[in-house]
């Protein structure tokens, strides 16, 4: 329903590239040409300012965009409400995740939301926070869930709400359920993520406030998945820090311990990211407005509710 030259010359000024544009949209660089020019006639306007061997918008261009966003949302929501309107329709949602909210925090807030619309279809894609955000920038994705805010100025992004990293280790180990320095990690072997992940910014950052800078870090192993992380600990191959939602089974079971660091707590932000612009119509903003106003009840009731069995579980041996 959306008008066709309002999307090209929405996604020229979002990629300010006509090559990138045309490859978007599966369009002729020419076709992407004559269409900005075809809508720079009806406005009677220059909307991009190409020379210089750059592109930028006009300010009549600039005054356009906010309105040609808006008509694309209500556009998506128009074509949702006719489409609710059929039994027969089912609801679709692109969701990119961080590995750690992929693997501990998507499928229960999906679980909620699901049981609101049950006719809903997801389509999800996890990696780490870098790469998911540049597919949300490069919007193959609509909405993302990822580690701490962003420092990209393509995204925006809500908090829903805090996690915890743990210093996991092997349940025999010396530091097992005892109080550290952070000066005795210059001691430990280290588990890391890899280059690129939210957990690991958010603890190199944490680290070097209290006087260890990334370098000095003693990284033995460093694998591309928080399941990784936690298999290595189990293991014996060294310690490292999870999310309290990686952990919880493992706690509970006491196959793994937690080492605390002494006067440190690492806490981070889980956010929702959406490209930037306006907030996302349809079915995305509904899961916007869902994350941002009940997932952290959802999700502390789910922490509860296992711990409340844990506690329950008889113990091994009796």
């Amino acid at each position: 329903m959306e008008n066709f030259r309002l999307k090209v010359f929405r996604t020229v000024a979002a990629h300010l590239n006509f090559r990138r544009a045309s490859e978007e949209l599966s369009l002729t660089q020419p076709a992407v040409t004559q269409q900005i020019h075809t809508l720079e006639d009806e406005v009677g306007v220059a909307l991009f300012d190409r020379t210089g061997g750059r592109v930028q918008l006009t300010p009549a261009g600039a005054v356009l965009l906010p309105y040609a966003e808006r008509l694309a949302t209500l556009s998506e929501e128009a074509m949702e409400a006719v489409a609710a309107s059929s039994d027969n329709t089912v609801a679709e949602l692109t969701v990119g995740a961080s590995q750690t909210n992929a693997q501990y925090i998507l499928p229960r807030v999906l679980g909620a939301f699901q049981r609101e619309h049950p006719k809903l279809k997801v389509r999800a894609l996890s990696n780490n926070t870098e790469d998911v955000l540049q597919a949300l920038a490069e919007r193959r994705i609509g909405i993302a869930l990822i580690e701490g805010p962003s420092l990209r100025r393509d995204v925006k992004t809500q908090a829903f709400m805090e996690d915890e990293l743990l210093l996991v280790t092997p349940p025999d180990h010396p530091w097992a359920g005892k109080e550290i320095a952070a000066e005795q990690l210059r001691q430990a072997s280290l588990l890391m993520r890899e280059i690129g992940s939210g957990t690991r910014r958010v603890v190199e950052q944490a680290l070097q406030k209290a006087g260890i800078a990334p370098r000095q870090l003693p990284i033995v192993l460093t694998l591309d998945s928080t399941e990784g992380l936690v298999s290595g600990v189990e293991a014996g191959l060294g310690i490292a820090f999870v999310s309290q939602w990686a952990v919880r089974n493992q706690l509970a079971l006491r196959t793994l311990a937690v080492a605390h660091l002494k006067n440190i707590r690492i806490l981070r932000v889980l956010s929702v990211a959406y490209p930037a612009g306006p907030a996302p119509g349809g079915t995305a903003g509904k899961f916007l407005r869902f994350m941002t106003t009940r997932a952290g009840k959802v999700l502390l009731d789910s922490l509860r509710l296992h711990e409340g069995k844990a506690s329950a579980r008889p113990a091994q041996g009796k």
